[in-house]
């Protein structure tokens, strides 16, 4: 095998012979059948030949840093999104349309049990956060107001204690308990809807911890809000409803047992993750388009309909509870968890339109310098802080700074101005005269969510010019940091909180040019701001334009809000990625774009393919089964018809040659794959020189190891075939033993299982000479776990999973594009 590298240090593979990984677990650096150039337009005469040891372990072990966004980790595996259709699901005649009715009906029960449920948990977490803000702010502000006799240090030392405690006891429960409850679980929840398996993403145990996490957050006064964490609650509400059981609680209540399925799981989720858009901003059709641009890589035309009866259900819910909590019961005043109060006068002249263009200009520019800021501190932190007591520690130092800063600004900067010109919950006198109040005091002693309302509708004259610029630097650097410490928290308020101070600032600038101009609303820029700021770090567009629609109650000012969003959109992919797939990139975590790379049609399915395959027979051994299980790690197998046969294993199972063996050293099928944990990469025996067994079905490693379970053999009389039924596979799902919890005595090896009741029969394949668009294609639009490679005969020549067609990814800077491999880390 020869590895080429090119100057930019771009991996080009080239190999007669593979050793692959799969597609959910594929190992490392890939091979080639042929001396064929992986990238497009790269010179031969600029690339030097690498020597490289034997294995490819040693090779990832030697040449790949933490923290690196050009690697994948093979330890994610694939979800099973395509539907399996084999002897039993084709018998099933008791299934009849009046069950399809029944089912299409306990869809719309379970969207309409999702919208209460998020909505219950957001009323939770609202209701605490206001009762214990109220009592921490109050207090700070009894001992600031006698900081006259008692001095600083008092007062910074009970800030101290309120943001320290309950930082402290978010922080350890994320590091110890739960550690996937980190952050929004925003970039989380995209890569299970795009077909990843994420562990541990949708249990009860994280929503407790995220629950928990997100109020000490808030309330602990770091730079972090409940909006992006609302958004994974409601997911994991979704996926626990919809399949009608608890595995945490060992608890199985018989219902919904047909959504035991990763397709159906899937639309759930999707649904919950819009329902928690819809709690969190009060926005029902921003909660869905969220869920279709930022998060679902699958949709429908039914689904759309049932996500907006959830997302309906869920702003209702919360709307009745709490307008009736605040004294309001009838009237429907609380829509969201964050409300940013009613615009009641937005007219916008057209010359306004060069200046909502600047703003989002600053705020891409702004979001491209948040999101580079915190990429470096990312890997980092994946470099040298990787100790969990060190992730708590820095928690902790990033609570105290968030009590000294404010503190520091309050006590040096002099910005009074007269009590009852705006709503000022908290209002610190400090050094002000009689009758007036410290403005930033007023600003920092309350949650942020309430400083961004305050942004968006004090007065003119409610800040001073000095006093914006010292908070919109400080809280700006603040939030970088606080993003991505081991708390939960998203990055939607901090945000919103930064654009609305500086979108106030440049209300200010522009005041300052046009003195006599009418149409300078602080309000109104303040709100172009926030927007700007958010969309230039997580660039969203359509969606959070109808979100601020809805949250502000105005549509008429749609158009700025859309020019502004796709102004800072742009401005920022010219300098950076997106915030959620820089993370997703550093976590090497497989995710498939939208479309296939440009211009890579060179690039055929004989180049990306793992091989050689372990291929099973429709009538195999126990002992073979097993076998095979503890010797590899992947999660799919073909089943072939092998001719001729030329080896007998150990036990009496024979094998296929060429692309079935018992080991898949890297699988890229199987080792790549979820399915695969190398899913197409079987390690050949030398010994086998005939050609592969012709393709006739595919078989999962969940089916093989239920089926040895129950002991589902042909010798055996307690499983006649008009017995068995799909739901002995659904019964277990989604946590399925591992082959080592298998209990198989000797006399059990020699036993057959016949495979072909079980496998698939139609399972998805290409020709080698396939393009990789097309086949990407395939994958993406079909949500495949793995795609079976053949030759013309209709043999086995090998496997494509996902791993596989990750590895090649466009990037894009400085207006500039290409197309890079990535390496395969089995250590990332």
């Amino acid at each position: 095998m020869e590895i080429m590298m090119t100057e930019s240090h771009k991996y080009l593979i080239t190999s007669n012979e593979t050793e692959s990984s799969g597609e959910d677990d594929r190992p490392p650096l890939m091979q080639q059948d042929s001396e064929t150039s992986i990238l497009p337009r790269q010179s031969r005469s600029r690339r030097r030949k690498c020597s490289v040891l034997p294995t490819v372990d040693t090779v990832i072990e030697t040449t790949i840093k933490k923290g690196a966004s050009n690697i994948i980790s093979s330890k994610f595996e694939s979800l099973d999104y395509d539907l399996m259709e084999n002897y039993l699901t084709q018998s099933e005649t008791w299934k009849s349309y009046n069950f399809i009715l029944y089912k299409d009906f306990a869809r719309w029960v379970i969207f309409f049990l999702i919208g209460v449920l998020t909505a219950c948990i957001g009323i939770f977490i609202d209701i605490s956060i206001e009762f214990i803000a109220v009592f921490k702010y109050s207090t700070l502000k009894r001992y600031l107001d006698n900081s006259g006799n008692t001095g600083m240090l008092v007062p910074l030392a009970v800030w101290l204690g309120f943001n320290i405690v309950p930082v402290l006891i978010g922080s350890l429960l994320v590091v110890y308990v739960e550690p996937v409850a980190l952050g929004s679980g925003i970039p989380q929840v995209k890569c299970y809807l795009n077909g990843i398996k994420m562990p541990r993403l949708v249990r009860i145990k994280t929503l407790v911890v995220k629950t928990i996490g997100v109020i000490t957050t808030v309330v602990g006064g770091l730079a972090g809000g409940k909006e992006g964490p609302m958004i994974h609650s409601g997911a994991i509400v979704a996926a626990g409803i919809s399949q009608g059981k608890s595995t945490s609680f060992g608890t199985d209540f018989q219902i919904f047992k047909y959504f035991r399925e990763d397709h159906e799981k899937r639309d759930f989720v999707s649904g919950g993750a819009a329902a928690g858009v819809a709690a969190a901003f009060g926005a029902p059709v921003g909660g869905v388009l969220f869920s279709l641009e930022e998060g679902a890589s699958f949709w429908n035309q039914s689904l759309t309909w049932r996500i907006f009866f959830g997302t309906i259900v869920t702003t209702f819910t919360l709307n009745v509870v709490l307008s009736a909590y605040y004294g309001h019961p009838g009237e429907l005043t609380n829509s969201g968890l964050l409300n940013f109060g009613k615009f009641y006068d937005l007219r916008y002249d057209l010359l306004e339109m060069f200046f909502y263009v600047g703003a989002g200009v600053f705020g891409g520019l702004t979001g491209a310098l948040y999101n580079s800021l915190n990429h470096k501190l990312t890997v980092f932190r994946i470099r040298y802080m990787s100790a969990r007591y060190v992730k708590v520690l820095e928690a902790v130092l990033v609570a105290m700074v968030s009590a000294c800063v404010p503190i520091i600004m309050i006590y040096s900067i002099d910005d009074c101005r007269p009590l009852g010109e705006d709503p000022t919950e908290h209002a610190v006198q400090m050094y002000c005269g009689d009758g007036e109040y410290n403005t930033l005091a007023a600003l920092w002693l309350q949650v942020p969510e309430k400083s961004v309302r305050t942004m968006l509708h004090d007065p003119k004259g409610a800040f001073g010019v000095f006093s914006l610029s010292v908070f919109v630097v400080t809280y700006f650097l603040l939030s970088v940091w606080t993003y991505g410490v081991s708390v939960s928290g998203g990055v939607f308020i901090p945000c919103l909180l930064t654009g609305a101070a500086w979108g106030r600032l440049f209300s200010l600038f522009l005041q300052s040019i046009f003195p006599e101009a009418t149409w300078i609303d602080p309000g109104k820029y303040a709100l172009i701001g926030a927007a700007a700021q958010l969309g230039g770090v997580v660039r969203m567009t359509i969606s959070l334009t109808i979100i601020l629609i809805e949250a502000t109650g105005n549509i008429s000012f749609g158009l700025p809000l859309m020019l502004t969003l796709i102004t800072a959109k742009w401005i920022g992919d010219f300098f950076t990625e997106g915030l959620y797939d820089i993370h997703i990139q550093l976590s090497g975590i497989p995710l498939l774009a939208w479309d296939p790379p440009p211009l890579s049609s060179n690039i055929t399915a004989r180049i990306v393919k793992s091989h050689p395959v372990i291929c099973l027979r429709p009538l195999e051994t126990v002992g073979n089964i097993i076998d095979v299980l503890k010797a590899t790690s992947h999660n799919g197998f073909p089943i072939v018809d092998v001719e001729p046969m030329t080896k007998h294993s150990s036990d009496g199972a024979e094998q296929s040659s060429a692309g079935s063996t018992d080991s898949h050293k890297g699988d890229t099928s199987h080792k790549r794959d979820s399915s695969h944990k190398g899913d197409a990469s079987h390690k050949g025996d030398a010994s086998r020189k005939d050609s592969p067994g012709r393709l006739v079905g595919l078989i999962l490693r969940s089916q093989l190891i239920i089926l040895i379970k129950h002991k589902i053999y042909k010798e055996n009389q307690n499983w006649p075939d008009d017995q068995l039924s799909s739901e002995i596979f659904h019964a277990e799902y989604p946590r399925y033993p591992s082959v080592n919890d298998l209990v198989v005595s000797e006399n059990d090896r020699s036993f057959t299982v016949k495979l072909n009741l079980f496998m698939n029969t139609s399972p998805f394949s290409v020709q080698d000479s396939t393009s990789l668009p097309r086949v990407f294609k395939l994958f993406r639009a079909l949500g495949l776990r793995h795609v079976v490679v053949v030759n013309n005969n209709n043999h086995v020549v090998g496997m494509i999973t996902r791993k596989d067609l990750a590895r090649y990814r466009v990037w894009r800077h400085g207006g500039r594009m290409g197309l890079e491999e990535l390496k395969i880390s089995s250590t990332l």
